[in-house]
C-alpha cells in the first residue's frame, strides 16, 4: 500500500511567499484566514486525508462498485469515510458562511481539495460535484432554492450531480433530447443520460441532480436547453425524506481507472417522470451549467497536479528502496542513485509544481476578482482566471498523463503489475484529458473565446504580468531560468500574434490545427514562470538565513530543471503554431 503525505511545505510557500495570501486574507470576507488558521487548517487536513482517506486508494480501487438491480454498492473500504469527512468539516471550507461555510479563501480550499484529491481520486470526485451544484445554485437558484438546498449540499448532508451527457450528444448538447413537460409548480422529466459521475450511491442522505433537458415549446440546438433540479428522493417541508422520485441507476461504466468512482447511467421518468424544479429562465440551461463546468474544470485540473503528486511521492519511496545496479566506488546502490532515475524523478517533481502553483494562482486571482470593490481591478482578476482555467484543465491533466509514466518507469517492470499501485495513477490520471470537456475543446475554447475573441487583450495581460518576473529572476542571478523564460515569453508573444494573424485571415481550419500547441505553449510558459517566481522567493529566504534551508535549495534547483529541460518546449510548440493547419489538413480525408 503507498503511502501519502501531503506536500504542506510546498502549499504553505506558496501561499505565503509566490501568492501573497496575507493580501487575500485582508479582502473583505476572509479576515480569519489568519497565518495560524491557514496552518491549522492544512496540518489537520494533511493529517486526515493522510491518515484516514488515503490507505483507501488501492483496495478501493480493487473493490470497485457493484450494480444489484437499480442500487449501487460502493466499496467497502470506503464505509464511513464520507461521514467522517462531513464530521471533520472538509466539505464547506470556502463555501458562503450565510448558507452554514466557512467563508474561507479558494486558494486555501484549493490546497485542502488537493490533499483530498491525492489522498483518493475516485472518492473525491463525490464531493467535488457537490460543490459545482452549489457554485450553480448560489448563482442561478431563486431566493427559496438557495435557503432550502445550500445549507444541506454545503454541509454534505446531500450530495450533488450534473447530468449533460447522452448516447447520442457527447460534447455536443445541442443533440441533447431529455424532455421536461410542466406540471402545476413543479416539471417530469424523461430521458437518460449517460457517464453520471457518482450518480447513485448511500453515503448522503439524498442526491441533487442538475439536469439538462428541453420544455416542450423550446427552440432547437443549445439555445431551447433548460436546467432543472432533480433530487433523488423527493422531500417534506423540513427537508426529510420523503418518496423516491422517479431517476434510477440502469448501468455502471466499467471504466479503465477511478473504479471507486460509480460513473452511472440514470433514468429519468421511466415509472411516469422524474419529479424535477426549474432553475431560473426556461432556455438559459447551457449558461447556467457553464457556471458549474468551469469550477469543475479548474478542479479536474487539480486533479492532475494531485494525481501527480501521489505518482511523484511513490516513485520517489520506490527509488529510494530499490537496490539495483552500482555506481563508482560502490555496488548494490538504490536506484535513485542512477542518473538516469533523477533525471525522471526530477522531471515529475517539477511538472508538479509547475502545475501546482499554476493552478493555486488561478484561485488567487478567483478570490480577488469575487472580493476586490474595485470593478475595473474585479474584470481584471477575472479575465485572468479565464484565461487560466482552459490552461489549469488542459496543460496540468496533459502532465498527470507524463508523470505517471515515467513514475511506472520509474518502478521498472514492477511498475507495470498492479500489485505496486504505480499503475493506477496512470489509470486514473488518464480520465482527466477527457472529461469535462476534453483538453481539444479547452484548447479550442483558449485560442477562440479567452484569445482571438478580445484581440488578445488578456494574452497580452499576461505576457506583461509575467515580465517582472523575469526581470526578478536576473536580479537575483539566477541566470539560467532568466534565460530560459526570457525565450518562452517571446515564443509565447510571437505565437499569439500568429494566432490573431490566422484568424484575420478567416482561415476556419487555423485556429483548430494549432490550438493544442497554443495550450501546451502557453501553459508551459505560465508554469515556468511561477516556478520562477518561486524561485526568486526561495532565493531571497536563502540570503536572509531564513526558512528552511534544504526546502530552499530545492526549490531553486526544481526551477532550474524546469528551465532548462521543460522550458525549452515552447520552441517546438511555437513552430506547430507557425506551420498553422497546412500540415494538419493536408492529407485527404480518404487517406486516413
Amino acid at each position: 500500500m503507498t503511502v501519502y503525505r501531503a506536500p504542506t511545505a510546498d502549499m504553505t510557500f506558496l501561499l505565503n511567499h509566490v501568492l501573497a495570501m496575507d493580501e487575500i486574507a485582508e479582502l473583505p470576507g476572509f479576515e480569519d484566514a489568519t497565518p495560524d488558521m491557514v496552518d491549522a487548517i492544512l496540518t489537520e487536513a494533511a493529517r486526515f486525508f493522510g491518515e484516514v482517506v488515503a490507505p483507501t486508494n488501492q483496495p478501493a480501487d480493487r473493490q470497485g462498485t457493484q450494480l444489484d438491480g437499480t442500487t449501487v454498492i460502493t466499496a467497502p473500504v470506503l464505509d464511513g469515510i464520507y461521514q467522517q469527512m462531513l464530521a471533520a468539516g472538509w466539505m464547506g471550507l470556502a463555501a458562503d458562511v450565510n448558507y452554514g461555510g466557512q467563508g474561507m479563501p479558494g486558494v486555501l480550499s484549493i490546497a485542502v481539495d488537493e490533499m483530498s484529491q491525492s489522498a483518493n481520486m475516485a472518492f473525491s470526485l463525490c464531493p467535488m460535484l457537490t460543490k459545482g451544484v452549489v457554485t450553480a445554485l448560489s448563482i442561478y437558484g431563486s431566493d427559496q432554492q438557495k435557503a432550502f438546498y445550500l445549507p444541506r449540499l454545503i454541509s454534505g448532508e446531500w450530495s450533488g450531480t450534473m447530468n449533460l451527457t447522452e448516447s447520442q450528444a457527447g460534447s455536443d448538447l445541442a443533440a441533447v433530447r431529455t424532455k421536461a413537460t410542466p406540471n402545476g409548480d413543479h416539471y417530469l422529466l424523461s430521458g437518460q443520460k449517460i457517464y453520471i459521475t457518482w450518480g447513485d450511491h448511500e453515503y448522503s442522505d439524498n442526491i441533487i441532480h442538475l439536469v439538462l433537458a428541453r420544455t416542450p415549446d423550446a427552440p432547437a440546438g443549445v439555445k431551447g436547453i433548460s436546467l432543472f433540479l432533480v433530487p433523488k428522493y423527493q422531500f417534506k417541508d423540513d427537508g426529510t425524506r420523503g418518496e423516491r422520485n422517479d431517476v434510477y441507476c440502469v448501468g455502471l461504466e466499467h471504466k479503465m481507472g477511478i473504479h471507486a468512482s460509480p460513473t452511472c447511467t440514470l433514468a429519468f421518468g421511466d415509472n411516469g417522470g422524474a419529479v424535477g424544479y426549474l432553475i431560473g429562465e426556461e432556455n438559459q440551461g447551457l449558461v447556467y451549467m457553464f457556471a458549474m463546468m468551469n469550477e469543475a474544470r479548474l478542479a479536474v485540473g487539480l486533479q492532475g497536479v494531485a494525481v501527480s503528486e501521489r505518482a511523484y511521492q511513490q516513485a520517489v519511496a520506490f527509488a529510494k528502496e530499490r537496490i539495483q545496479g552500482a555506481i563508482p566506488g560502490k555496488n548494490g546502490v538504490a536506484i535513485i542513485h542512477h542518473p538516469d532515475v533523477r533525471r525522471m524523478l526530477m522531471q515529475m517533481r517539477a511538472l508538479t509544481e509547475g502545475a501546482r502553483a499554476m493552478a493555486y494562482s488561478a484561485l488567487a486571482h478567483e478570490d480577488r476578482a469575487h472580493k476586490l470593490e474595485d470593478q475595473e481591478q474585479s474584470r481584471y482578476h477575472q479575465r485572468r482566471v479565464d484565461l487560466l482555467t482552459p490552461l489549469v484543465k488542459g496543460w496540468c491533466t496533459e502532465i498527470s498523463l507524463e508523470v505517471a509514466s515515467l513514475g511506472i518507469q520509474v518502478h521498472g517492470g514492477m511498475g507495470y503489475v498492479e500489485e505496486t499501485g504505480a499503475a493506477q495513477h496512470l489509470r486514473d490520471a488518464r480520465i482527466l484529458p477527457i472529461y469535462e470537456g476534453t483538453n481539444g475543446i479547452q484548447a479550442m475554447d483558449l485560442v477562440g473565446r479567452k484569445i482571438a475573441r478580445d484581440q488578445g487583450l488578456g494574452a497580452m495581460e499576461l505576457i506583461k504580468d509575467l515580465h517582472p518576473v523575469l526581470r526578478e529572476s536576473g536580479d537575483a542571478g539566477l541566470t539560467v531560468i532568466a534565460e530560459s523564460l526570457s525565450a518562452s515569453l517571446a515564443d509565447l508573444k510571437e505565437s499569439v500574434e500568429v494566432l490573431l494573424s490566422s484568424a484575420a485571415d478567416e482561415n476556419w481550419a487555423a485556429p483548430g490545427a494549432v490550438a493544442h500547441n497554443m495550450l501546451m505553449l502557453m501553459g508551459t510558459c505560465v508554469a515556468g514562470a511561477m516556478l520562477a517566481k518561486s524561485a526568486v522567493a526561495a532565493s531571497k529566504l536563502q540570503k536572509a538565513d531564513s526558512g528552511n534551508p534544504l526546502f530552499n535549495s530545492s526549490k531553486l534547483t526544481t526551477a532550474n530543471f524546469f528551465a532548462e529541460h521543460v522550458l525549452p518546449r515552447t520552441a517546438s510548440y511555437l513552430a506547430a503554431v507557425k506551420a498553422g493547419s497546412d500540415s494538419v489538413m493536408a492529407l485527404d480525408i480518404d487517406a486516413f
